[in-house]
């Protein structure tokens, strides 16, 4: 595995390891590029406080110890420093001017939330209404549409438990829209070494019918993700079963 671009820390507090034992499992297991996406923070206007990322006042913290162990790892691998984030309308201006200061490299969309927290439930969990698929599916191509994004992690997240045809019908129009704009579909390790129910093997075969290429994502929660070799080769295999060209990089600059 070349590079891996979604790669959590502890910050997010549901995350385990140290910064730079991530970035010494990677070189292990023999990446080039390692990207830091951990979940980004967001201004709550109402004192909420997330227990699933990272707060505003450990952003300081994340960019330091990263930019000083890119410096120091910047002989064995190329360091990226970014987020992984909803697109939430509402909390986008409040989000922008959070990070304005800040040297982020990039951002991956991972929508994991129809509303913002407390109020939308997760999108892992299992919904019938297509109108929640709908909605995910338009979230995710508004998100794509604002240029802000590198890729749309875990593009399957949205558990969808009804009719085979409604799931195809959007799932068809998001590959299509990823298709256009020459964006990969993640074919998400996290979800293989859990047993979840992505990447899922229908949206596999929707993105192939529709002609995408994929990028595997480790989703790294753990250190020793970034050298599962098994994971990787499942998610490997995925893609050749469904003949979808796998890209092993993605344009930043170096």
């Amino acid at each position: 595995m070349l590079a891996n671009y979604h790669t959590h820390t502890q910050r997010c507090h549901h995350a385990k390891g140290e910064d730079r034992e991530y970035i010494e499992q990677a070189i292990k297991g023999g990446m080039k590029i390692l990207g830091f996406s951990d979940h980004c923070p967001w201004i709550f206007d109402d004192g909420h406080v997330s227990g699933t990322r990272m707060t505003p006042a450990e952003l300081d913290d994340y960019f330091t110890s990263l930019t000083d162990l890119k410096k120091e790892y910047s002989s064995d691998i190329k360091i990226f420093i970014g987020f992984e984030s909803e697109y939430i309308p509402e909390l986008m201006e409040a989000q922008n001017k959070l990070l304005a200061d800040y040297p982020v490299d990039y951002m991956i969309l991972g929508e994991h939330f129809l509303k913002r927290e407390p109020y939308g439930p997760y999108t892992g969990f299992e919904f019938p209404e297509e109108a929640m698929l709908k909605k995910y599916v338009d979230l995710c191509i508004e998100g794509m549409e604002t240029g802000k994004y590198l890729y749309l992690a875990h593009p399957d997240l949205l558990n969808f438990t009804g009719p085979q045809e409604i799931y195809i019908k959007h799932y068809t129009r998001l590959c299509n829209y990823l298709k256009e704009h020459n964006i990969p579909v993640e074919i998400n390790q996290l979800g293989v070494q859990q047993g979840r129910h992505y990447p899922s093997e229908l949206f596999l075969s929707i993105a192939k019918k529709v002609g995408n290429t994929a990028i595997i994502g480790c989703d790294a929660h753990t250190p020793q993700a970034l050298s599962d070799k098994n994971a990787h080769d499942t998610c490997k295999k995925l893609a050749e079963k469904y003949g979808l060209e796998l890209v092993k990089s993605l344009p930043l600059p170096y």
